[in-house]
């Protein structure tokens, strides 16, 4: 089958960093489905894989979000048949999306949104599944709480902080302030539903006090040691603070005299780990397409790129390295 590797880490110019391969047709557990792949996106996993994370042997192919149409099924498989249509995240430590036809675990695997196409499916369900772990696992906020309380998100404009702003605004009584240094990241984020935008360019901690606000709860989703500092300074005792990123040096000591509670979230947790709660992620992600579909919750699509091919593909992820990436990028199938 035709898929899309990479055999040597390093930066996205450099010689095969993402070719096309053919790959061996996946073989399926009991869990598992094989699934025609109809859409991809690209997330920051994916450019941080291809950098700094060496294949073993042969080319690895990445891709994670993906939607498509279920071909086969696992002897163990209850929930799907072939020909449901589907979208999920993966699992890190198996292939990736880029790819014809993609093996995948039923319990993290959701039905596709039915008023999405496959593209603009498969720009949720990493997201998606990050921004819900955020909100219910790790702040374990409970639904229709935080009235009175406030959460900062940091990055509001990228594909976690997009979703993250709508599923709060939704299912929560969180008051929303996102930060945004860009008239279209602010205008984003102001669709997206946020109460408030801040310029994180700037200090945060004078910009929050200014609101008249002590958020609680803080989403980190990037350059969580630049605002480290700022984040202490403005949280509210007994705060939470979340981070997704993977900052050098950092040191929560600070947060001590504020009794903070500081945590990580990772989606790929349940999947790498078989966790009892496994299918917990196909729970939400079929909460989120429900919602979707109900016109609660809008897509985060902003770049459809055409079919999944390796030139686009590189691009694409030349675009997410840059930082400036707003909302999602989507591609086809092959």
């Amino acid at each position: 089958m035709k898929a899309i590797g990479y055999d040597t880490a390093g930066p996205i110019d450099a010689p095969g960093a993402l070719v096309e391969v053919t790959a061996a047709r996946p073989e399926i557990g009991p869990h598992d489905l094989l699934v025609e792949v109809r859409g991809v996106s690209v997330n920051p996993v994916d450019t941080k894989l291809r950098a700094a994370a060496a294949p073993e042997a042969g080319h690895r192919i990445l891709g994670f979000d993906a939607a498509g149409i279920v071909r086969e099924t696992g002897d163990a498989v209850t929930v799907y048949k072939p020909g449901d249509t589907v979208f999920y995240a993966g699992d890190v430590t198996r292939p990736g999306t880029n790819a014809e036809l993609h093996a995948v675990d039923e319990r993290i695997v959701g039905r596709k949104p039915e008023s999405l196409d496959f593209e603009e499916a498969a720009g949720l369900p990493l997201t998606a599944i990050t921004a819900w772990e955020m909100l219910f696992d790790s702040f374990r906020i409970p639904e229709g709480g935080g009235d009175g309380e406030a959460i900062l998100v940091i990055g509001g404009a990228g594909g976690v902080g997009s979703i993250l702003i709508q599923l709060a605004k939704a299912l929560t009584g969180l008051t929303v302030i996102a930060t945004a240094s860009r008239d279209e990241t602010r205008a984003w984020v102001r669709k997206m539903g946020a109460d408030h935008v801040i310029d994180h360019r700037e200090p945060l901690a004078a910009q929050v006090s200014a609101l008249g606000l002590a958020p609680r709860y803080v989403a980190a989703l990037t350059a969580t040691g630049q605002h480290w500092e700022q984040i202490v300074a403005l949280i509210a005792p007994r705060g939470h603070v979340t981070l997704i990123d993977d900052p050098k040096d950092f040191d929560i000591k600070p947060g001590k005299p504020k009794a903070l509670t500081i945590s990580w979230e990772f989606m790929f947790t349940r999947s790498m780990f078989g966790t009892e709660d496994i299918a917990a992620q196909r729970d939400l992600l079929n909460r989120v397409s429900q919602m979707i579909d109900d016109g609660t919750l809008l897509s985060t699509v902003t770049q459809r790129l055409g079919p999944l091919e390796a030139g686009r593909l590189r691009a694409a992820h030349e675009r997410q390295e840059s930082g400036r990436v707003i909302g999602k990028q989507v591609l086809g199938g092959f």
